[in-house]
Parts: structure tokens; C-alpha cells; sequence
């Protein structure tokens, strides 16, 4: 692709690294940045700036904050007692976002999988351990939000046996038919698990 001027190629590279987005996306990205008000190209290169220099990571549960600890962890309207450990921040705001946990998080920063080269030690499960140790924190329960994959099911496991002799509650999230899914189009897993976790039919 041939562009005009080479100031244009080079932000189209680098736009181009992003996710999801190609040369040709990035191309009318740049083009539209252009046609904007400078203020607003500005506004849009300071805020990255601000991201890469300035973004903390919270010192107990890893999450991403503006501070030194996140507003989670600060908060006493949380129940510190239980934390639900998520691979990642999209994890941690999805369950956020459904307004149902008022616990606190730890999460993972991945999960295993040596195929990648990802092992225990690549990520953020010693802090976990000694959170739980932490006696003034008086952990009562962890639970175990991670995708149901192969990769999933390993960190699991393995956290499960790290945490086994600890004098707490180990759980893991319920997993079954999607609202508005059919049986017949459900995997065998998925099914088998929805009927190992059904619940009792409230009847009015």
C-alpha cells in the first residue's frame, strides 16, 4: 500500500499492531483522526501517554487501579472475607458489571498452559497463597472463576491442591446452558455439568 506521506505509514503501522484492527482499518482511523480538531488528537495521544506512565496496579489483588490499592480492596462495603480469583481485568469486569458478588478479586494475570510457555510461576499465585495465609484477613472462602478450557480446569486444579490445607471454603463457578440455549446444540460437558449442578425449581 503506498501512502502519501510517510508520517501517515507510520502512524497506520503502528495503529495496525492493535487487535483486530488491519492496515486498511488503521488507514481510515488515521484518516479520520486527521479530519478531527487538533484538541481532539491531543486529548487522544495525552490519554495513551497517561496510560502507559502513569496506571498502578493494585499491590493485593492485581488489579488495575490509579493507586497504590484499588477502590475494591479499600472498600468496606466488600466482603474481604471471600475472593474470587479471574484470569483477567475483562474477567473481573464482566463479573463486576452483573452487580451479584460484593467479595473481593485476585486475579491471575493467565492461566496455565505450557503449550504457550505459561507456568505456575509466570503468574500471580504466591500472592494469592499468602493473602490467604494473612491471618487478619480471614479468608473464608475462594472462588475459582476461570474459563472452562483445558488451560481453565489445570490452574484450577492446581490452585485447589495449593489450597487444600488451608481451613477454608474452595469453590468454583456454576456452569451450564447459556439463557435461551437449546439442549441439542449444548457439548456433552457443558450438559454434564448443568445436570451435576442443577438446583431446586422454585415453584410461587
Amino acid at each position: 500500500m503506498q501512502y502519501p506521506s510517510k508520517l501517515i505509514e507510520d502512524a497506520v503501522n503502528e495503529i495496525s499492531h492493535l487487535p483486530g484492527i488491519g492496515k486498511k482499518t488503521a488507514l481510515r482511523l488515521v484518516i479520520h483522526l486527521l479530519k478531527q480538531e487538533k484538541e481532539t488528537t491531543l486529548h487522544l495521544s495525552d490519554a495513551l501517554v497517561k496510560l502507559r506512565t502513569e496506571v498502578k496496579y493494585c499491590k493485593t489483588c492485581h488489579n488495575i487501579s490509579d493507586n497504590e490499592t484499588c477502590e475494591i480492596c479499600t472498600s468496606h462495603r466488600r466482603d474481604h472475607s471471600v475472593i474470587c480469583v479471574v484470569e483477567n481485568l475483562p474477567d473481573l469486569m464482566a463479573i463486576e458489571n452483573t452487580a451479584q458478588y460484593h467479595g473481593s478479586y485476585h486475579v491471575l494475570g493467565g492461566i496455565i498452559s505450557p503449550i504457550d510457555g505459561i507456568g505456575p510461576d509466570d503468574l500471580k499465585i504466591d500472592s494469592l497463597i499468602n493473602r490467604v495465609k494473612n491471618k487478619e484477613d480471614k479468608i473464608k472462602e475462594i472462588i475459582l472463576a476461570l474459563s472452562s478450557t483445558m488451560e481453565g480446569d489445570t490452574t484450577s486444579f492446581y490452585l485447589t491442591k495449593k489450597l487444600k490445607n488451608f481451613d477454608l471454603q474452595v469453590s468454583t463457578i456454576a456452569r451450564g446452558i447459556p439463557v435461551g440455549g437449546e439442549l441439542e446444540y449444548a457439548d456433552e460437558i457443558t450438559l454434564g455439568r448443568s445436570i451435576l449442578s442443577r438446583i431446586t425449581y422454585l415453584q410461587e
